[in-house]
């Protein structure tokens, strides 16, 4: 176990998804005021063009884990009693709170480009990423073995290697 993954291991379970949170909240509240006019259009755009694509990572997983996450009737999609590793948690473990929240901080910066918007961005990103270490660590006492081979297979945030992988499959 390296560093980051014992101090993530052994914090408050809810330490980095509030911070991470609030920090998010607070950057789309400056995105909103400190808004640059005159900035770039292409990296308005381009910032637009990642948001959707956010929309889609945060999308996708509640529709997957309805279908394939054995949720009992009546729980969250949260609550799934089988392992998901198909469809797009074939391309990502975290797609929703790992890849979504980056792309929508990310697309934020480049939205408002703003100094200000960017360095709580960047901070809320560093959370939200310290966060999956706390899910890993819930998912591999819920699926044992299962979830550590899973890992070993699919990268943790990283979409464009996973892509990559099942395209070689």
């Amino acid at each position: 176990m390296n560093k980051i993954e014992n101090f993530a291991y052994n914090a408050h379970p809810y330490l980095f998804i509030t911070a991470g949170g609030l920090l998010a909240v607070l950057q789309i509240g400056l995105a909103i005021f400190l808004f640059d006019k005159s900035g770039s259009s292409i990296l308005r755009n381009v910032g637009w063009v990642i948001w959707w694509t956010a929309a889609f990572f945060a999308i996708v997983p509640i529709i997957t884990f309805r279908r394939k996450g054995h949720v009992q009737k009546g729980k969250s999609y949260m609550h799934t009693t089988a392992l998901v590793d198909t469809g797009i948690y074939s391309i990502v473990r975290h797609p929703q709170n790992g890849v979504a929240w980056v792309l929508i901080n990310l697309g934020l910066m480049f939205i408002a480009q703003h100094w200000l918007v960017v360095v709580i961005g960047f901070a809320s990103m560093g959370f939200a990423y310290l966060d999956l270490y706390k899910e890993e660590q819930r998912c591999k006492k819920k699926f044992g073995d299962k979830y550590n081979h899973y890992m070993e297979k699919v990268p943790r945030i990283n979409f464009l290697l996973g892509i990559t992988r099942k395209m070689r499959i």
